[in-house]
C-alpha cells in the first residue's frame, strides 16, 4: 500500500471470543509510519476487535490471536502486553472515551503520562503541546471530566493518549455521538497532529465519508474480514462503496430498503 516502512503489520489474523467464537478470519493490513490508515464497516464488522488485537487488549474480553502475526516496529509482539505496547508507542483510544469522571481535564491527561521518561519539564512541555492542539481544554483543566460535553470528553482522550508521546494512535469511532461540526474540528486535529508532529492513526469509523476524506489508505470490514481496500481517493469514489455505505449510486439517492436489498447482494464479493 505505500513505500514508508509499516509501523503494524498485521498477517491474516485470526481472532476466537471464549475459545469458540470466531470473530477474525484471515484480517491483513499496514499502517504506514507517517500515515493515517482508516479501518471501516457496519457496526459488528470487527473494528473494534481488530484494534484491540494490535494493542494488546483482547485478553481482558477473553479473545485471542489463535493464527497469524502481528508486528510493531518490526517486532512480532505475541508476547507483549498492553503496558509494553504503550511503552513501545502504540496507543489506542477506546470507544466511548472513557475518560474518568471524577478526576479534572488536566488530571485526566496527566494519568496519559506514566511512561513519559523525561521527567517533569518533559510532562510540562507535553501538557503545553496538547493545550495548543485543544485550546478549550485549558480553558477548562480543572473541570471535573464528567461534567463536560462528548466532544470535550473525546480531546480530552486524545490529548490523554498525547501525553504518552506515541507513534501510533489506534482511534476507535471518533465521531461516535458528536455533532458534525465537532467531529470535522476532531479529524481536523487528527490531520494536523499527523502532519506536524508525526503521529500515526489507525482509526476505525462507521462515518465512511469523513474518514475516506481525512486518511490516506483505507480497509473495510465485513463480517470479521477485509472485502475491499485501497487509496482512500479511490475508495470515496467507488460506485460499490458509495452504495453499500452511503446510499447513493448512479449519481442518485436510494433509500434505505435500497441500500438493505444492496447489502444482501454483497456484489463486491462476487
Amino acid at each position: 500500500m505505500s513505500e514508508n516502512k509499516p509501523l503494524v503489520a498485521v498477517n491474516n489474523i485470526e481472532v476466537i471470543y471464549d475459545h469458540v467464537i470466531l470473530v477474525l478470519r484471515g484480517v491483513s493490513l499496514e499502517v504506514p509510519e507517517g500515515g493515517i490508515v482508516a479501518l471501516l464497516g457496519a457496526n459488528g464488522a470487527g473494528k473494534t476487535t481488530t484494534l484491540k488485537a494490535v494493542s494488546k487488549l483482547l485478553q481482558s474480553e477473553r479473545g485471542e490471536v489463535t493464527k497469524g502475526q502481528i508486528e510493531f516496529k518490526g517486532q512480532d509482539t505475541k508476547s507483549l502486553v498492553p503496558n509494553q505496547m504503550v511503552s513501545r508507542g502504540l496507543i489506542q483510544v477506546m470507544e466511548g472515551r472513557h475518560c474518568f469522571e471524577h478526576l479534572s481535564i488536566e488530571e485526566n491527561l496527566l494519568t496519559g503520562a506514566y511512561t513519559n521518561k523525561g521527567g517533569r519539564q518533559k510532562i510540562r512541555d507535553q501538557l503545553e503541546l496538547v493545550y495548543s492542539y485543544f485550546p478549550g481544554l485549558k480553558e477548562r483543566r480543572s473541570s471535573l471530566a464528567g461534567y463536560i460535553s462528548g466532544g470535550e470528553q473525546q480531546m480530552t482522550a486524545i490529548g490523554r493518549a498525547l501525553m504518552a508521546t506515541p507513534s501510533l494512535i489506534l482511534l476507535d469511532e471518533p465521531s461516535m455521538g458528536l455533532a458534525p461540526q465537532l467531529v470535522e474540528e476532531i479529524f481536523e486535529i487528527v490531520k494536523r497532529l499527523n502532519t506536524e508532529e508525526g503521529v500515526s492513526f489507525l482509526l476505525a469509523e462507521q462515518n465512511v465519508t469523513m474518514a475516506l476524506r481525512y486518511a490516506d489508505y483505507g480497509y473495510i470490514l465485513e463480517n470479521g474480514r477485509v472485502v475491499m481496500d485501497g487509496e482512500a481517493a479511490t475508495l470515496a469514489d467507488n460506485e460499490d462503496v458509495k452504495e453499500f455505505y452511503l446510499g447513493l449510486g448512479g449519481g442518485e439517492r436510494r433509500s434505505y430498503r435500497d441500500v438493505k436489498h444492496y447489502r444482501r447482494r454483497k456484489r463486491w464479493l462476487a
